[in-house]
């Protein structure tokens, strides 16, 4: 008896790049993970969804001030007419930071669409009545969404099952368990420029390895979290 298919994951991207994506999700473990019928990438184009010769997208801001604001009207037709199930995340500074436990829960949904703005902001409208959740990869700005798409985009498909070949690959990241960085890792040669590798890796002794992993692993979130730099 076969087994079932896999119901691949649909991931859809609001942009007004979707160049941007094409070469990026075309390698590595994004291009694997479609081949393999684990996700599926609908790139949409926001200026599809304008109504002018010029594919406006975005207007001087009411009350006045700098910058340009992405319409509201653009994005609402664009998930008219994709009529998504699943988490709608607009990608803005003003979101609260993506972390593992969200790239686990986007990995268990039928369906993830991700909203790219751009310019100086977005019509608020889109971020209250019309995406689910707002999220951003920290307390900085970049010039749009695309990056942090990209980036949700990677840490959601590695985690789909198959996405990497090995569980076990997965569940040795930092950060898989939600509050523990993972353990250095060395390869060959021993030694370079000086520079070697940990006895305990050398010793072929699993345990004693393994004991070391988790106490440097220890170690290192210990470090960041008396930095402060600790967000899990």
């Amino acid at each position: 008896m076969s087994d079932s298919p896999v119901t691949p994951l649909k991931i859809n991207i609001v942009t007004i790049f979707p160049e941007f994506f094409q070469a990026a999700l075309s390698v590595s473990i994004p291009a694997r993970a479609a081949s393999a019928g684990l996700v599926e990438y609908n790139i949409l184009d926001l200026r599809d969804f304008t109504h002018d010769r010029h594919q406006t997208v975005d207007d001087t801001p009411y009350g006045g001030g700098a910058g340009m604001v992405m319409k509201a009207e653009p994005f609402f037709e664009a998930i008219d007419s994709l009529e998504p199930v699943g988490p709608v995340a607009l990608l803005s500074a003003r979101g609260r930071t993506f972390n593992h436990a969200d790239a686990v829960r986007y990995a268990v949904q039928l369906e993830l669409t991700l909203l790219c703005g751009h310019y100086k902001d977005v019509d608020q409208r889109v971020a209250m009545h019309l995406a689910t959740e707002e999220v951003s990869l920290g307390s900085f700005v970049l010039s749009g969404g695309e990056i942090p798409a990209l980036a949700v985009t990677d840490a959601v498909v590695r985690l789909l099952p198959g996405a990497l070949g090995d569980h076990e690959s997965a569940s040795s990241d930092s950060f898989y368990d939600e509050t523990t960085l993972s353990a250095p890792s060395y390869t060959r040669p021993a030694e370079y420029r000086g520079f070697s590798v940990p006895e305990v890796l050398l010793t072929g002794d699993h345990a004693l390895i393994h004991e070391w992993r988790e106490q440097e692993a220890k170690r290192l979130t210990d470090e960041r979290r008396a930095r402060g730099e600790d967000s899990a």
